[in-house]
């Protein structure tokens, strides 16, 4: 018994020494602070120091003075574009619409065709123009106040919304105050909802 058992332990030391097990063990002490969510136990028979699976710095290399957020001017080639097909998509919907309401009382030809064509390109350059047309002043404010105070944050959204709203209708001073007016609106309802969450998890940790 004694020497079938010394076999044994003969073999399981040639196949550990095989695979690699004969390194350096590890005792439950040192895998204590060894965070294993959405990891397998580790084997005993795996020679890698758990310590060097803890990431603890960040996963991406940036480049020197870089932030770790894309700024206005890197969002504004994504603003502008992104209008302008909304635009166009939409007044494509919208010509579409006047042009079979237009043609309504004409059989379908070939001059009804072409009619409601025109409607549809006509309705979505003018919508892809005005859209890009705001979506570059809104850009282009942003930008500017963004590097003028030298931080971003809400505050930057509002004013670059409502300079963009004055600026589009400064067809007077009734026109300036009622874009300015819409634009202040529009841009604090955006603020309003992009730091809901943080609102209520402020109001929530007053209430306690």
């Amino acid at each position: 018994m004694e020497s079938g058992g010394g076999s044994g332990n003969k073999t399981t030391g040639g196949l550990a020494g095989f695979f690699g097990a004969g390194g350096a063990s590890y005792s439950h002490a040192d895998l204590a602070g060894v965070p294993l969510t959405g990891m397998n136990p580790l084997s005993p028979y795996l020679n890698v120091d758990p310590r060097y699976l803890v990431q603890d710095t960040d996963e991406f290399i940036l480049p020197t003075g870089a932030n770790k957020t894309r700024g206005r001017f890197e969002l504004a080639f994504f603003t502008i574009g992104g209008c302008c097909m909304t635009g166009a998509a939409f007044g494509a919907m919208n010509g579409l619409r006047l042009g079979l309401k237009e043609t309504q009382n004409m059989s379908w030809s070939k001059p009804r065709n072409v009619q409601i064509l025109n409607m549809v390109t006509r309705q979505g350059a003018l919508w892809a123009n005005t859209l890009g047309s705001l979506a570059l002043l809104y850009s282009a404010f942003g930008v500017i106040i963004e590097k003028t105070r030298g931080a971003e944050d809400d505050l930057n959204t509002v004013a670059a919304g409502t300079m963009t709203g004055m600026l589009y209708k400064c067809t007077g001073l009734r026109g300036v105050a009622r874009g300015g007016l819409a634009g202040l609106t529009l841009t604090s309802l955006y603020a309003l909802y992009n730091n809901w969450e943080h609102m209520k998890g402020s109001l929530l940790q007053q209430s306690l």
